[in-house]
């Protein structure tokens, strides 16, 4: 085995060798030349490369000619054969981008109680069924309580008084009687027995038996605690109502996600049940509590659902986008990072290429963070940088070589 790893590295020796000895007879018989033809040297002194593609088995982008710079030369037609496409050095604002999980939830500042403030007994009902679609408004049960019915009397016994007691001749008798009608009309409006249920009361001169509630926003009914002939308690939930028209989605930062995410950034949801459909939302709270288990903070994102489509309960994964400050950046698709170093390629005009060295920042979606090494308005390329990278790295290979062999 060591006799074998002899062998190949006397047979690495002699292929560099000969590559050495061919570079350096190729220079000395280009000087040759120049100095028997009268030819002049390029401008500062510097030897042009040949093309790459003129010696055999260094052909990386056939036709493509470098320069002791490290440049690369290409022709319109080579740029677009090789796909080579260009973006530009620019001051942009950055975001923070955040890729969390979530749950579709009720919107809480939509969801409404039917809670009847008197006691009595459901003597009707309109809507009994859960998930029944309801507008503000609509008839939801009649009930029969002694209390309310009591002080129908008592508002129309105030009432008669009142007509009674304005026709009356009787010195010292007040003839306005008003307060008690008024006093009988509160009673009843804190009980929310309407205005119109009471000017009915009024005009035909009778009580109602029954009272009619009505749903007091639209929505869905999510929560049915009441069946026919219940009785109910004053302060009793019998209906919950959720307008589903925005929803709410529950998700849970990382700790190190936290300072990058605020109220008004913006959110892209995908829920796992409707393929191919994103919706937009934004942060309207965030807690201001770590859960110390799982080491995370709940925020709450707001999403319009006119489709009703959302369903609570359902699962969501949210891109959470945050403006946060201007900076130099480039598209992140220019950027070659080759380990010891991180170069972009520059437009240098008439399809030369130069490799520029570069500081960068923070990475912000789809761009990259510029600290040194570019101004803003510098074309870079943004394809094909590892054919360009190549030819650059045969340039600085050559041009040392040549050095040497001086």
């Amino acid at each position: 085995m060591t006799r074998n790893r002899r062998w190949i590295v006397v047979a690495v020796v002699v292929v560099v060798a000969a590559v050495g000895s061919f570079v350096i007879v190729h220079r000395r018989a280009a000087r040759q030349n120049g100095v028997a033809t009268g030819s002049a040297p390029p401008a500062g002194g510097a030897p042009a490369m040949p093309a790459m593609s003129g010696m055999p088995g260094m052909a990386g982008m056939g036709g493509a000619q470098t320069s002791t710079d490290s440049s690369v030369s290409l022709t319109p037609g080579q740029l677009r054969q090789f796909g080579v496409t260009f973006g530009t050095a620019d001051v942009r604002p950055l975001t923070s981008d955040t890729r969390t999980t979530g749950v579709v939830t009720f919107d809480e500042t939509r969801i409404t109680d039917v809670a009847p403030k008197f006691g009595g007994f459901v003597d009707r009902l309109y809507v009994n069924a859960t998930g029944q679609q309801v507008r503000a408004g609509q008839p939801l049960l009649d009930i029969y309580s002694p209390d309310v019915l009591a002080a129908e009397q008592e508002l129309l016994l105030a009432g008669n008084l009142q007509r009674t007691m304005g026709q009356s001749a009787v010195p010292g008798v007040p003839g306005n009687t008003g307060d008690l009608v008024d006093a009988a009309k509160r009673r009843l409006a804190l009980w929310d027995v309407s205005d119109a249920q009471v000017a009915e009361i009024l005009r035909t001169g009778r009580p109602r038996r029954t009272l009619t509630l009505y749903a007091p926003s639209s929505g869905v009914v999510v929560d049915k605690k009441v069946v026919q002939g219940q009785a109910t308690a004053p302060g009793q939930s019998l209906y919950t109502i959720t307008d589903l028209s925005d929803v709410w989605i529950d998700v849970q930062l990382r700790e190190a996600d936290v300072a990058a995410v605020r109220v008004g950034s913006g959110a892209d949801v995908a829920v796992e049940g409707l393929p191919g459909r994103t919706w937009k939302g934004r942060v309207a709270y965030v807690y201001p509590t770590l859960d110390s288990a799982t080491r995370s903070v709940r925020a709450r994102i707001v999403v319009s659902n006119a489709d009703r489509v959302l369903k609570p309960g359902m699962y969501a994964t949210v891109e959470l986008r945050t403006p946060t400050r201007s900076a130099l950046t480039v598209p992140t698709s220019a950027v070659l990072r080759t380990g010891e170093r991180n170069l972009v390629f520059v437009d240098m005009g008439r399809g030369r290429l130069m490799p520029r060295a570069v500081t960068l920042g923070r990475d912000a979606g789809d761009y990259t963070e510029v600290l040194g090494g570019l101004q803003p308005g510098q074309r870079v390329v943004t394809s094909a940088q590892f054919l360009l990278d190549s030819e650059s790295n045969l340039a600085e290979v050559m041009k040392s070589m040549i050095s040497q062999g001086r």
